[in-house]
This record gives structure tokens, sequence and C-alpha cells, in this order.
């Protein structure tokens, strides 16, 4: 097998999570993670700031009406393309570096395959999902166009999703963060340039947000080619059989229909939402984009344990992996109380300036936005480090039935608590996903630290006995586990 050295000579060198204090490397591989994080969500933010300001109350509120549309399918393309790059990072993990490439391989096909069959259902079905949302109808066309836009550009959102987290699965999180400030300035001035120059309205808005990820796409695959040799792939790469590509459907579909799965009872929520007027729909889009922004580095580090996870998985080092998990949520929580507490006390100015009115309606219903959301964080702090890091372990059907407790919850918000509590029960849907996603996470992790320990005794046992008794041990431990990747063993379900 070649050298690392070999394979990454005349490239960059990839980051190795294997060794190291995992504390350290985690939080300095989250730092890209959070920052590019940031500068997307600053575009969504300038994004609601334009349109607010430019536009109206009635843009601003058309655009976030599709807010869970868009979420449904490109929520999808997301977990789809995490889902494939984690058994790209546990080959790398393993040293599999032919297995690396056949796995880049493997992701491109599924990843075509899939655009094509999101962009016709997506605009097939526009028209009827926003009538099924009850969409006001003086928002309505708004929303259809701007919906639309970002629709007929899924495949630059595959593509930029496919190749940021396969950069990001050989340990390298600094990169895609340069090519997404790219993107997002980029995203930015076309924007300005379509809505105030050009008086594109909304359309403008979509239609920057497309040009700007293909862009994004367009330098991770000179990047790619110009500095990592290792994902240079070759016909005989494309020689993929029916196992390698079931295993990376397997993985990667239950991940993507986890997103979409949320974003269905999401779009029950926007229904819901849509029925208490316009007002409440404006409060929830703007209040919103201060608690994504709040909430990032949570995200952000739930990422990175995907990543490590996969990496020191195939690497064999199963207490590693304990250890990161713990150390993360303490470091992760502790800022989910920080960040509740600012977005309570200071979320409303903040408001206040996104839409640009002194609508005290509006400003009273971000705040209680803020005070049910905020006071929730840490339990979705602990939602973030588990699903990603048991993802990472490859727990291929766990996504799907987290997704389904979490849409449990947010329909029966919709069916009881709107009815009983009106914006304040539709806003409680969100921690109620979050605890009906934990009630199915945490037993499983549970089960999954019992299930490390004993893989880790079982390393223990090989790396202290003589060649012959390893021999023995490793071909009895490969008999009665089951792998993963062809590569690993996988933890049960």
């Amino acid at each position: 097998m070649p050298t690392v050295g070999k394979i990454l000579k005349g490239g960059r060198r990839m980051n190795d999570l294997t060794k190291g204090n995992s504390l350290k490397l985690i939080f300095f591989f989250t730092i890209p993670l959070l920052i590019g994080n940031l500068f997307q969500q600053l575009y969504n933010v300038s994004d609601t700031v334009v349109v607010g300001q430019t536009l109206g109350v009635k843009a601003l509120a058309a655009v976030g009406a599709t807010g869970s549309i868009n979420f449904l399918i490109i929520g999808f393309a997301q977990g789809l393309t995490a889902g494939l790059a984690i058994i790209t990072a546990t080959r790398y993990g393993a040293r599999d570096y032919k297995g690396v490439r056949k796995s880049f391989a493997a992701s491109i096909v599924i990843s075509i395959l899939m655009t094509v069959v999101l962009t016709v259902l997506a605009l097939t079905f526009v028209d009827p999902i926003l009538h099924l949302m009850q969409t006001p109808a003086s928002i309505f066309e708004n929303a259809r166009i701007f919906i639309s836009t970002i629709f007929a550009g899924i495949f630059a959102s595959m593509a930029f999703n496919l190749l940021s987290n396969i950069i990001r699965a050989l340990g390298d999180s600094r990169t895609p963060l340069i090519f997404l400030m790219i993107g997002t300035v980029i995203n930015v001035l076309l924007e300005l340039l379509f809505i105030l120059v050009f008086h594109m309205g909304v359309a403008g808005a979509g239609w920057a947000t497309v040009i700007s990820q293909v862009i994004a796409s367009l330098l991770c695959v000179v990047y790619i080619v110009r500095s990592i040799p290792l994902l240079h792939i070759s016909k005989d790469d494309f020689r993929i059989d029916f196992h390698e590509l079931w295993d990376h459907f397997s993985t990667g579909m239950p991940m993507g229909f986890q997103l979409s799965i949320i974003a269905i009872g999401t779009m029950v929520m926007q229904a819901a939402l849509n029925s208490l007027g316009t007002d409440s729909v404006a409060a929830s889009t703007a209040a919103s984009k201060v608690d994504q922004l709040c909430s990032l580095p949570m995200s952000s580090f739930g990422v990175t344990m995907a990543t490590f996870a996969a990496q020191n998985f195939g690497a064999s080092k199963y207490s590693r992996i304990m250890e990161g998990v713990k150390r993360t949520l303490w470091l992760s929580g502790s800022f989910a109380v920080f960040a509740g507490g600012l977005v309570i006390f200071f979320g409303k100015p903040i408001v206040t300036l996104i839409i640009g009115t002194a609508d005290e309606n509006v400003i009273r219903l971000s705040q209680t936005y803020f005070n049910i959301i905020g006071s929730s964080y840490l339990l979705l702090s602990v939602l973030f480090i588990i699903r990603n890091t048991l993802q990472g372990l490859g727990r291929r059907v766990l996504p799907t039935l987290a997704g389904v407790g979490e849409l449990t919850m947010r329909v029966f918000a919709a069916v009881f608590m709107v009815g009983a509590f009106g914006y304040a029960g539709a806003v409680s849907a969100e921690p109620l996903a979050w605890l009906g996603s934990c009630a199915i996470l945490v037993p499983s992790w549970i089960r999954a630290v019992k299930q490390l320990r004993n893989l880790q005794r079982s390393v223990d046992v090989v790396e202290g006995k003589t060649t012959e008794e390893q021999a023995a041990v490793a071909s009895q431990t490969a008999a009665t586990q089951p792998r993963l990747a062809g590569a690993q063993p996988k933890l049960e379900s």
C-alpha cells in the first residue's frame, strides 16, 4: 500500500484526527466550520435585511414562508452528501486510500442521480405544496418565484455540499471555509445588484444564491485537482460494483431522509404559523435569523464530531471517540447556556434592526420566540453532538428514527399546541422536536458506548499478545463483528 507521503506528495496534507489531544483537535477543526457557518448565516441575515428594507414586510414574509420547503429539498442534499462523506472519512482513518477514491467516485454517481430526481420533483410540486401549507394569498406569488429559483439550482447546492463534505472528511475544514466565504461575498453583492439595480425582486435573491454556489463548487473542483492527489479519481475508480453503491446509498439516504422528515415537520408548523397571519410569519422569519446565528457553534461542534468519530472508528480508536464526546458535550453545553441568555435578553433590538420597523406586535411576538427557544438550547446542544457522533459511527437507520421523533412532536404541536396557545404553541414545536429526537438518540448512545468499550477491549487484548495470538484474536473478532464499508466493524443498531 502506498504511503501517506506518496499519496499526498505535491498536495496539501490533510488533518489526522486520530492522534493528539482530542479536545484541541475538535476545537480547531470546529473553528473554520463555525466561521463558515457564520458567514452563511450572515448572508441569510443580509438577505433578510435587503428584502425587508427594500421590498417590504410582505416580501420578507414570502421568503420566510418558503424556508421549510427549501429545507425539505436542500436539507436532503446536505444530509445525503454528509452521509456519503462518512464512509470516505472512515476509510481515510483506516488508511485505505484506494477505498477513499472509490468512495469519492461512488458519491459522485449517487449525487448526480439524486440531483436529477430532486430537481424534477421539486419543480413539479411547488404550487401544490405552497397551497397545502396555506401560504397567504398576499405573498403566494413571491413565495413561488423565490423557491422555484432555488430549486432550479439544486445541482449547485448538491455539488458544493458533496465536494466540501469530502474535503472535510479528510480532515480539512479550513479550505471549504475559504470557498464558502468567497461564495457568501459574491452572494451578497449579486443580491444587491439584482434587487437594487436590476429590480428583480425576490427572484434576484434566489438567483444570487444559485450563482454563488456554482462559483464555490468550481473553486472546490480546482482545489481538488491542484492540491489533493488523494482525490484524483480515474476510470478504474468509477468501476463500482453494486455492493459499493449500496454501501454508500444506504448510509447517505437515511441521513438525507432524516433532514427531509424534519423539514416535513417544519412545513406542518409553517402551515400552522401561516394561519396565524403575516405578523407571525414575519416575526418568526426575523427571530429565526438571530436564533440560527446563536446556535451555530453547537451545530458546528456536531458536524466536527461526525468526522472525528468516523476517522477514529476507521482507526479502531474507540476509547478516543468516547473521550471526545464527553469533552465536547461539556464545551458545547456551556456555550448553550450562554447563548440562551444572549437571545433572551438581547434578541429584540436585533429584530428591530432586521425588519426596519417599530411594529409593536411583530416585536412582541419575536420576544416570545426568544424566550421559548433560548431556554431550550442545552437540549439542542446534546442533540447535535450525539446525533452526529452516531452518524459518524455508521448508524444508518437511527437518523431516520430520530427524524420521525421530531416529526411526531411537531405534528403534535401543530394539532394541539397552536390551537391552545397560539403563537407560543407554534414556537414550542422546536424544543418539543428536540426532545423527541433526544428520546431516541440518548438511549442509542448509551448502547453505543457499551459496544465501543467491548471493541476497545478487543483491540487492547490484540495489542497485548504475541504475534501468533494476535492473529487468532483478530480472526475471531473479524468473524463475530459485522463490517462497515468492508473495512471496520459496525456497531449494532
